[in-house]
């Protein structure tokens, strides 16, 4: 055992210690909170819809709790247990060719291993949690599908990436990782392009908005905005959830606008023109642009790290790894990647929040402020929201600000002078 891997422990025990005391701390504070609205919301959120978004918030911190702490003992036993050097062996034995077919073979049981470790979870979530609560409309063969699918895509667009990787690791000497982050880049790219066309439409299905109102006050914002899409579309969420949402995908000429028909449903014309306004928010403010800018940036610094990393025997041996490759440094590398950066999730989380008080903002400057507060509180009782986050635990995992914090901002902004 060198000291890398005392350090390893160490931040593995640390990080899942955090997780769990986050976890029932989260807990405490939603169960202290549970028999009385909040103040901004006695007059919109009855009190059993706020005992329910309560509940439902406890339900799945547990799970997460149970997920954290299984995730770590499944961390540990691929590495200082020896999983992934079992299967480096394994796969040694079955394949005489080796190269980049046994690379390939490790990685892919490698991520068959965490997708069935993960897979208890995901149905617990879909056909217990999401039941109990009134959300789930998954069916057992649409899961399948979904799953099948999922699988397919992936190999289909991971495998060949893959190959690539492994073939610039050994081929491009020292530098391999500067020409991995180029490949990577261009990755990203591409399924930013092909995703609104090609991969979404495998799991939906997408219709044009039809309602002559909210089409009308579509296209005056997005007139107003200078925002130019391939189209506005509706999903059929239902399909699976009644929880509901809007986004806009792609980039360049590939922009669409996509709304769930579940959000439809529910809210007015008035208050879809402000949530599209908030996603507009994002676009105009070039937030997305900006975060793509920060994924590059952030994966070229960590691949440069992995270039070194790669040389150093004791990064091997220190994670119980004895058989030294490119594949297995690359897989050991991502595994253990989380466990030290973990306790930057605040700063991820503070930018993200940033970013939507952001769009709120904009949102209100080109849309109805009241008709976004209408609609975030429609939207919080509809998913079943907490309305009281622990403010810690909040600050680690939420991308989106708490819903108190952010309507109280909409409502000071509405109230403000002009």
């Amino acid at each position: 055992m060198n000291e890398f891997t005392n350090i390893f422990v160490a931040a593995l025990l640390s990080s899942t210690l955090i997780r769990v005391l986050l976890a029932l701390r989260h807990i405490r504070y939603i169960k202290a909170h549970r028999d009385r609205v909040p103040a901004a919301f006695v007059a919109s959120i009855a009190l059993p819809a706020h005992q329910k978004a309560a509940d439902y918030s406890i339900a799945r911190t547990r799970l997460g709790l149970l997920d954290s702490v299984t995730g770590a003992a499944v961390l540990f036993a691929l590495t200082l247990g020896g999983g992934l050097d079992w299967l480096a062996v394994a796969w040694g034995d079955m394949l005489s060719t080796g190269g980049y077919a046994h690379g390939i073979a490790v990685i892919a049981s490698l991520v068959t291993v965490i997708g069935l470790v993960n897979l208890p979870f995901t149905l617990y979530q879909t056909f217990v949690i999401e039941e109990r609560f009134g959300f789930n409309r998954m069916t057992w063969g649409l899961f399948a599908a979904d799953m099948i699918k999922s699988a397919l895509v992936g190999a289909a667009l991971g495998g060949p990436l893959l190959l690539l990787v492994l073939w610039l690791m050994s081929a491009m000497g020292d530098g391999w990782w500067l020409y991995t982050w180029l490949a990577w880049m261009g990755f990203n790219l591409l399924v930013l392009a092909i995703y609104p066309t090609i991969i979404a439409p495998l799991f939906n299905k997408f219709r044009p908005l039809e309602d002559a109102d909210i089409k009308a006050r579509v296209q005056r914002l997005l007139s107003k905005c200078g925002f130019r899409s391939r189209g506005v579309f509706v999903m059929d969420g239902s399909r699976r959830s009644s929880h509901g949402n809007a986004y806009f995908t792609g980039f360049g000429a590939a922009k669409r606008i996509v709304f769930f028909d579940t959000l439809l449903s529910r809210l007015g014309p008035g208050e879809v023109e402000a949530v599209l306004a908030h996603e507009l928010g994002h676009f105009k403010l070039r937030h997305v642009a900006k975060r793509i800018a920060w994924l590059f940036i952030v994966s070229l610094a960590l691949l440069a790290l992995m270039g070194w990393l790669i040389k150093q025997s004791w990064f091997y041996t220190g994670l119980g790894v004895e058989t030294h490759s490119t594949a297995l440094a690359l897989a050991l590398f991502f595994l253990v990647l989380p466990v030290f950066t973990f306790p930057l999730s605040p700063l991820g989380s503070l930018y993200s929040r940033k970013h939507e008080y952001e769009a709120d903002a904009y949102a209100a400057a080109n849309a109805n402020g009241s008709d976004l507060v209408n609609a975030l509180v429609k939207l919080y009782q509809d998913n079943a929201s907490t309305l009281t986050p622990d403010p810690v635990h909040s600050a680690f995992y939420d991308s989106h600000p708490p819903a108190a914090l952010r309507i109280d901002r909409l409502r000071q902004r509405a109230s403000s002078p002009a």
